[in-house]
């Protein structure tokens, strides 16, 4: 657990602030417990009230966890919680902020992961999402092309954009760790994107190896892996045409992540990547609810706010 120390600081202490008149709550399974009991090491030692819960992973990224979890995850002043499967597009999440519970997500942390993405700066990231946010906040079209053949167009109507800067010291703020995005969920899209980088199932994609998506009207209508498309049908079952949302569009700030790993959660926050994904976006500023939410990163991308190519942060 030595080598999780460092890493397990920088999250309880810098990233949330945890304040010795504060309750902790560790949501971890039996997947990520090294993680878990490093974090809830560091949380007892700066609070009486710091508790772990664990739990079997859950099936799917966005399942709900157990409802005696989800009472805790209320119930706390802080939480983090390293999970196989994202807690972080979750009704027990959502409850839990506006209860003015802090939140902090690791889903599909490894202990690589953990120990890459916050062996940083938080304060330094987040001063690099200010830059972003100062290029695109007030845009009407976002559009993202890349050498890869991606040549999207995001409408964003009224949605605005969020900052996942790890640093969550106010109440009922939320964040993923390790963090580094600017994100949003526009109101429509039309294109094509080119996942060149991370996507879930497949992880790193080799070399010269890219996945298409084709766009319209804010929904994805032709999708060239089979296994992602599987999935996505899968969840049309339950959901129908919401499992088909353009959900997301995040640009990475992470300075930190020299390069791509595997990792989504790492992935999608690598500086000067962009990430574009598909279904749930009730979480961040959108009205879609489904049982997924598939990120799928993208190299080397140009971005352009109402035609002006923004600066994009750039790895240490």
């Amino acid at each position: 657990m030595t080598e999780l120390r460092a890493a397990a600081e920088t999250a309880v202490k810098q990233c949330l602030g945890l304040d010795p008149g504060e309750s902790c709550a560790i949501v971890t399974d039996d997947e990520r417990e090294p993680i878990g009991e490093a974090l809830y090491a560091v949380a007892g030692e700066v609070t009486d009230a710091a508790v772990i819960v664990r739990y079997p992973p859950g099936e799917t990224h966005g399942g709900e966890p157990p409802d005696p979890v989800a009472a805790a995850m209320a119930g706390a002043d802080v939480v983090l919680a390293p999970t196989t499967k994202s807690l972080s597009h979750t009704r027990a999440r959502t409850e839990a902020n506006e209860a003015g519970t802090r939140v902090a997500t690791l889903p599909g942390i490894t202990e690589d992961v953990f120990t890459t993405g916050l062996d940083t700066d938080y304060e330094s990231i987040a001063a690099h999402c200010e830059a972003v946010r100062e290029q695109v906040d007030g845009a009407d079209e976002i559009r993202v092309t890349s050498a890869a053949g991606t040549d999207i167009t995001f409408g964003l109507g009224r949605r605005s954009w969020l900052s996942d800067t790890g640093i969550v010291h106010d109440s009922g703020a939320m964040s993923n760790l390790p963090a580094g995005e600017v994100f949003i969920s526009p109101e429509t899209a039309d294109g094509t994107f080119v996942v060149d980088g991370t996507m879930m199932p497949h992880g790193l994609l080799e070399n010269g190896r890219t996945l298409s998506f084709e766009v319209e009207d804010g929904y994805v209508t032709d999708v060239s892996d089979d296994d992602i498309r599987e999935e996505i049908e899968d969840a049309a079952d339950a959901v129908g045409d919401a499992a088909y949302n353009l959900a997301e569009l995040g640009i990475g700030t992470n300075v930190a992540v020299t390069e791509l790993v595997g990792s989504v959660l790492l992935d999608e926050k690598a500086a000067g990547t962009v990430h574009i994904a598909i279904g749930d976006d009730a979480g961040i500023g959108g009205d879609t609810d489904a049982p997924i939410h598939l990120d799928g990163i993208i190299r080397e991308p140009t971005v352009f706010a109402d035609g002006t190519p923004i600066d994009l942060p750039t790895a240490d």
